[in-house]
């Protein structure tokens, strides 16, 4: 199949590392209407509600109704369900994305009557183009340090600063409960997750490039650890302004190392070691301190799950765009989050750097990550019944898994860890089983699930199923129980079963396994 077909006035480029359009000389207006396929996914109804707010008519298709059509179609958006050629009848331009394959009738149609097709990337690196764009990359922390970075941003920023658009893949909780993850701002910034799963955040330009990780992931689409890598380096070669790395990842170290000299002078590492070597380097350091050096001096309120403090160094400061904060004296910051966990403390240090570059008050940003409730399905506690209490986490590489039961033993340092696990992609199970394991092996129960498919199929990995993350899980020789099961709501019922007061149950997985959080309390409330 061929990368590229240009029959006709359209474009439509089956490839979607490919530029579709010249981001710096096209006006958003020149979009027209815009049709999007499949414009109930996370991704696709971010950038759907960000031209609905700047004026651009839109429009959509998805297979079934939800949440989020119903939400773009309240906004003004018209919504088809089903896809078919009279959708786009009358769209200027159609955004489709990797999901989308390219005899759909939306696109051939399209195609045929002349319209724009843009992959969703472009249209993301499209809206960067018109803001100060800071992007978040890595292959896990991304929804949770770009949704920490927007709110520092509406917390703390003022002037251009102020009212940031924020296109996030994920749902965000707030004081007054869940918000959508997309926003059109009246600012200058726009904060966005770059996706790396198909490569396309190469494309993006931002000022600046934060990641918080180089560890391997969609090998299916890149092939090696190399290639994964070697993208990253591509991304982050792209920053306009900084790179901001996390110094716990040996990948993003190795990226450090691998930066021009120029693009290294710009860099920010920020760590919980504090004596990181660098390597010579002349990237500004800031170190992230313990959880018993920040609260000596006072009282934790109750509502604070992660306490630490921030130490921004003189180089950092003469960074900023901001005046005020080029000449304000560095220093320890103490910052308390509502989220726990040491991960969550390395994306509020990453956001709060971001924040700082851009020309927030330090002292303000570091208030600021305190009024962030979370991501949706990110640590979300769906409930408690007798004593028992059921949290939710969307977790589904293996370093997330260890990060969030590290968190959870923080949290509840009591409570016997029960987890229902739903691995997500055959691919994904078969490269890190042995990783899966060795992570929910931190659990005292583990039920693995039947496997998520996504974009997969069971014919093409056979081989591969629950049972091969239980029986490494075994040989770790641990204490933890671990079993399979196939169906996800039986597995809910079984561990209910098995619970006692005290107890804390998670459902993870980036699948359907959510829903399982919701047979699991009414199980527990018929046991009750």
């Amino acid at each position: 199949m061929e990368n590229e077909t240009s029959q006709g006035t359209g474009t439509i480029l089956l490839d979607p590392t490919k530029q579709a359009v010249d981001y710096d000389h096209f006006p958003l207006e020149r979009l027209g209407r815009t049709h999007f396929i499949g414009i109930g996914g996370a991704g696709m109804s971010v950038l759907a509600e960000m031209l609905l707010e700047k004026g651009i008519p839109v429009s959509g298709s998805d297979r079934e109704s939800n949440s989020k059509t119903e939400r773009l179609e309240a906004l003004g958006a018209t919504i088809y369900l089903g896809q078919k050629a009279q959708n786009v009848a009358q769209a200027d331009t159609v955004v489709w994305s990797s999901a989308i394959k390219p005899d759909n009738p939306e696109i051939v149609a399209a195609h045929a009557q002349g319209a724009l097709l843009m992959h969703r990337s472009d249209l993301l690196a499209l809206l960067m183009a018109h803001s100060r764009a800071v992007t978040v990359a890595g292959a896990h922390g991304k929804t949770t340090t770009s949704a920490m970075a927007a709110q520092i941003l509406v917390s703390a920023g003022s002037g251009q600063l102020a009212d940031p658009s924020f296109a996030i893949g994920g749902s965000i909780r707030t004081s007054e409960g869940t918000a959508d993850g997309g926003h059109a701002g009246k600012g200058a910034v726009l904060v966005a997750e770059a996706d790396e799963s198909d490569g396309s955040f190469e494309k993006y330009r931002p000022f600046i490039a934060i990641i918080t990780n180089v560890e391997p992931d969609h090998l299916d689409h890149y092939g090696s650890a190399q290639a994964f890598h070697q993208a990253f380096l591509e991304h982050a070669g792209h920053a306009s302004g900084h790179v901001v790395l996390c110094g716990d990842d040996p990948g993003a170290l190795d990226l450090l190392k691998a930066l021009s000299p120029e693009q290294a002078a710009t860099a920010v590492v920020y760590s919980t070691q504090p004596d990181l070597p660098l390597g010579g380097s002349p990237a500004s350091f800031v170190y992230i301190g313990g959880e018993k050096e920040a609260a000596s001096d006072q009282e934790v309120d109750p509502q604070v799950a992660e306490s630490f403090s921030l130490v921004l160094p003189p180089g950092l400061m003469a960074q900023s765009l901001s005046a005020e904060v080029r000449d304000s004296s560095s220093g320890k910051f103490r910052v308390n989050l509502r989220v726990p966990g040491i991960h969550n403390a390395r994306n509020a240090a990453a956001a709060i750097i971001a924040a700082v570059l851009l020309g927030v008050s330090p002292q303000k940003a570091c208030q600021a990550a305190f009024d962030f409730y979370g991501a949706k399905r990110r640590f979300e506690k769906r409930g408690e019944v007798n004593g028992v209490t059921v949290v939710d986490d969307y977790a589904h590489h293996p370093t997330e898994i260890s990060a969030l039961l590290q968190a959870a033993h923080r949290r509840y340092p009591q409570a016997a860890t029960r987890v229902v696990f739903q691995p997500h992609l055959y691919s994904r199970t078969h490269f890190f089983a042995r990783e899966f394991a060795q992570a929910l092996s931190l659990a005292d129960d583990v039920i693995v699930t039947g496997i998520f498919p996504a974009r997969e199929k069971q014919e093409d990995w056979p081989q591969v199923g629950p049972d091969i993350v239980v029986s490494l899980i075994d040989q770790e020789g641990g204490r933890v129980k671990a079993r399979s099961v196939e169906d996800m709501d039986e597995a809910g019922r079984l561990i209910a079963a098995d619970a006692q007061p005290g107890d804390l149950i998670l459902t993870v997985g980036a699948g359907s396994i959510t829903q399982v959080a919701d047979t699991i309390l009414d199980a527990l409330k018929d046991q009750a």
